[in-house]
């Protein structure tokens, strides 16, 4: 009942589109807005940390709490700075960066094409920047009073180095054998020369990593098997299979310690960008690891006594970048039969930042309608709405990406029911208050 079907429907193209809606509703905004922001920072509102804790908790759910062999850290931002000289970090992890001598801005080299808003790029030539020379992206703090060399140390480029620190001992305390995978989700930060699309490529972002180890014969056993599982991850985010696939690093593009490396890309409005990484790390880490610190990393079989450098192969999931995806996803402007349009987020239910909108027709039944949100959020993220007309309230629902409205009215005391409007068909059905947690609960669960 009460289906008003949309005649025409058009996904995102343009990302200011999406970047003010997700300002206007509450999901992503400027950090320090109220000062101008800070590139390369982003804060994320009501909407947008719900949005991004049922992510996490859907990938920890699925990599971590699901299986027996895979268990979790949570490891320190700063680490001990020989960390990043066994991982590489030092001597490896910079781009090459140059100077633009008209507008005093600063480019990596391999970007300048689309360098942004440089007031020197009109009628200008390649020889107008300077020579590239490296920069190294990681972010340098100090610990303690001195300022001498020795308390210099680095925000953490990313979370994996803290997992091969902690191998030995959580595969002792948590009484795992190879092969087993450990997990942590968690901060990591790059001094980015050139932040850009939205929260794409940020300076501080969240990562979601994590580390199997397996023996020799095995990692490409393995390397299959976690790529297939990731790609089912991304499927069941309900991902539109169009804009998502695999795709192989070329030998060229590998990095330092790397065999064999696979992206999953998502196609945003700008284009095929990655949003995770699954990676045969071999025996790098725990070999740098092992090298730098003094402290044997191998194992011993415990049946052939076999002792071995275990490989490692590594997922590695953008938590910003694939909650932009499932923005970019899920935004559509929808012209109505009736002519009416509306913007919509088609969120996954299960990860919509708001599960259950409860709207009471009026204001005078607010009473029953507040005692059903309190019986609703004890198994559901719920927002009480009784502020406008029902039709205006159903449109800032559907921005938010909300998968349910439950509508309180003057027919509710006498039968019983309430009507639940789905947000992406608009369908209204009368549901009995009684089964109304068993009538949501199915359709708001994440695949297992």
């Amino acid at each position: 009942m009460g289906s008003q079907a949309p005649a025409s429907s058009r996904r995102l193209e343009r990302m200011d589109d999406l970047v003010a809606l997700c300002a206007r509703r509450g999901f992503v905004f400027p950090s320090s807005e109220i000062y101008g922001g800070i590139n390369g920072f982003w804060d994320y509102g009501p909407l947008g940390v719900e949005l991004k804790s049922n992510l996490k908790r859907a990938w920890w759910q699925r990599v971590v709490r699901e299986r027996a062999d895979v268990v979790g850290i949570d490891s320190s931002i700063i680490t001990h700075p020989r960390t990043w000289e066994a991982s590489g970090h030092v001597e490896f992890f910079s781009d090459p960066m140059v100077d633009c001598r008209a507008c005093k801005k600063r480019f990596r080299a391999d970007q300048i094409d689309d360098a942004g808003p440089c007031s020197a790029r009109e009628g200008t030539s390649q020889h107008e920047f300077t020579e590239p020379r490296n920069f190294n992206l990681m972010l340098q703090t100090r610990i303690g009073a001195s300022e001498e060399a020795a308390s210099i140390a680095y925000l953490r480029p990313e979370t994996c180095q803290a997992i091969f620190n902690d191998f030995k001992r959580v595969r002792e305390v948590a009484r795992q054998k190879i092969p087993f995978g450990i997990a942590q989700i968690g901060k990591a930060f790059r001094n980015e020369i050139n932040p850009r699309n939205f929260t794409f490529r940020s300076r501080e972002f969240e990562q979601a990593e994590m580390e199997f180890f397996c023996h020799p014969s095995e990692r490409e056993r393995w390397f299959e098997h976690w790529l297939q599982e990731r790609l089912r991850f991304h499927r069941d985010l309900g991902f539109d299979e169009r804009r998502l696939r695999t795709r192989a690093h070329a030998a060229d593009e590998l990095a330092h310690y790397c065999k064999v490396a696979q992206d999953v890309e998502y196609r945003f409005p700008f284009g095929w960008q990655e949003i995770e990484g699954v990676h045969d790390r071999g025996d790098w880490d725990l070999g740098r690891h092992s090298e730098y610190s003094g402290k044997d990393l191998g194992v011993t079989d415990p049946e052939t006594k076999e002792h071995f450098v275990p490989m490692v192969i590594e997922t590695s999931i953008g938590i910003d970048r694939t909650c932009l995806a499932l923005l970019c996803d899920a935004y559509a402007e929808e012209e109505l039969e009736n002519g009416e349009t509306r913007t919509v987020m088609r969120v996954h239910p299960a990860l919509a930042p708001i599960q259950v909108a409860v709207l009471p027709l009026s204001k005078k039944l607010a009473d029953p309608a507040r005692a059903l949100e309190q019986e609703l959020r004890r198994r559901f993220h719920v927002f009480y709405d009784e502020a406008g007309n029902i039709g205006r309230r159903y449109r800032r629902q559907d921005e938010a990406g909300t998968p349910f409205c439950v509508t309180v009215d003057f027919d509710t005391a006498s039968d019983g029911k309430v009507t639940v409007r789905d947000r992406d068909s608009m369908d209204q059905e009368r549901v009995a208050t009684a089964g109304l947690v068993a009538a949501l609960a199915p359709r708001l669960e994440f695949p297992g």
